[in-house]
């Protein structure tokens, strides 16, 4: 009896386009995932620090909410620029450059001693890593028809829960094991350690990103021409997509995607910045258990982005794969608060909450290259991703203010549920003929 290795290498090469698209997808997205990953890992990993820095640099929930948002204020007014840049000199120069930018600036954290060099920080951070994300996406339009789309883009974004799932266990033991060690405290030293692989990718990314195609050595001739025949063949069925600047930028619907991606991320980074703190107020007070409680819910929004990519995906269905998940984590969401003492049940609906709410976020990327090409793609994958990220300055501050003011984070949690039960109503609004392909 053939071995399993030997049967799927035969249907493989009874199926040429089948064998075309493992071939690309194993070549470009574990580098891709990688990347992201670290991108991740460098833009949480302050709310690890936070369990040390508040009280050795005296810093005030409420200042830290404020530095934490302004990454975002960086990220927002640099997005489109950026994503403009990469399309027109290609992914392989300027996601390098982000990368190394932007690794070197996270190592700069460790020297920070006041609030405005903080926030000074955060700001450049944001500015340096803006365009990464979008720019991705849009790269991968360049590969990948759209009927594929929504599990590539959930096997890229797969880096965004990894980077709890390692990232978390890893900065708290980090924090705890190199604490004093050569006159540094533990959060220095989480920042400088992180802050290395995003270099270390960025300079590998000259080698391993191919600017489009008919750069990659590792397609043939005839596996160029029958990829550039899948692509034409996906662009005749979007024959009504628009691609200039213009389209991209003035388009009721990119805005309305910004709407819907500022409901996502209001939870997101609710859970991305502040599940230590919650886990650390049901009772935890070691770091590295911390660490390896918060990736628990990672790892439900991964299994969460794998299973929802592909069922949209295996349906061609992409709003009810968006509005179902937003529900169920809006009440996961919404119940979080009347247990913070409850270690068990607050990791569960948390886990809940991030399988549901994180594991939309592949289809919805999917979307906006069902009604745009070329330029136009580019502008708006990096508009609704600015738009989307005011949600990082609304989400810290709102928690940091909740928690100084009231002694807890329930109001800014009801709030957020709220703001993802509303936007599924511009789910609702997206023709469904235009973006179920």
């Amino acid at each position: 009896m053939p071995s399993a290795n030997v049967e799927t290498s035969a249907n493989l090469a009874a199926d040429p386009i089948k064998a075309l698209y493992s071939k690309i997808t194993w070549k470009l997205i574990p580098f891709l995932c990688f990347c992201y990953l670290a991108a991740y890992l460098d833009r949480i990993n302050i709310g690890f620090a936070k369990l040390q820095m508040l009280d050795q640099l005296h810093f005030s929930e409420t200042a830290f909410g404020l530095g934490a948002g302004l990454f975002f204020v960086g990220y927002i007014l640099f997005e489109v620029p950026s994503n403009l840049v990469l399309e027109k000199v290609g992914a392989k120069i300027w996601i390098a450059r982000i990368m190394i930018t932007w690794g070197l600036l996270s190592s700069c954290t460790l020297f920070v001693s006041t609030p405005t060099q903080f926030y000074v920080l955060r700001f450049l951070l944001g500015a340096a890593e803006a365009g990464f994300l979008p720019g991705v996406l849009f790269y991968l339009t360049t590969w990948f028809p759209t009927y594929r789309r929504g599990r590539i883009i959930a096997l890229f974004m797969i880096g965004l829960p990894l980077s709890s799932v390692i990232g978390g266990p890893l900065s708290g033991w980090i924090m705890g094991h190199f604490d004093q060690t050569a006159g540094l405290r533990g959060w220095q030293w989480l920042f400088l350690i992180e802050g290395i692989p995003s270099v270390l990718l960025g300079v590998m990314t000259f080698w391993a990103l191919p600017n489009n195609p008919k750069e990659a050595k590792w397609l043939n001739s005839t596996e160029q021409t029958l990829l550039e025949g899948e692509l034409r063949l996906d662009d005749a069925e979007g024959k009504d997509s628009k691609h200039s600047f213009r389209d991209g930028f003035f388009n009721l619907k990119v805005w309305m995607l910004g709407g819907i991606d500022f409901s996502i991320l209001l939870s997101a980074y609710a859970m991305g910045f502040w599940m230590p703190t919650f886990i650390k107020n049901a009772g935890v007070t070691d770091t590295f258990h911390i660490g390896v409680l918060t990736a628990l819910p990672s790892v439900a929004a991964l299994i969460g982005m794998l299973m929802i990519g592909a069922s949209s995906d295996r349906r061609r269905e992409r709003r009810w794969h968006i509005i179902v998940p937003f529900w169920i984590g809006a009440v996961a969401m919404a119940a979080s608060p009347f247990f913070t003492h409850n270690l068990v049940v607050t990791v569960a609906l948390f886990a809940v909450a991030s399988a549901a709410i994180i594991g939309a976020v592949p289809v919805f990327f999917s979307l906006p290259a069902t009604f745009l090409k070329g330029r136009a793609a580019a502008t708006g994958f990096a508009l609704a991703c600015s738009l989307a990220n005011i949600a990082g300055l609304v989400s810290n501050s709102m928690m940091g203010i909740a928690i100084d003011v009231t002694g807890s984070s329930a109001g800014a949690l009801w709030f957020f549920a709220g703001c993802l039960m509303l936007s599924s109503l511009l789910v609702v609004a997206l023709p469904a003929k235009l973006v179920n392909r």
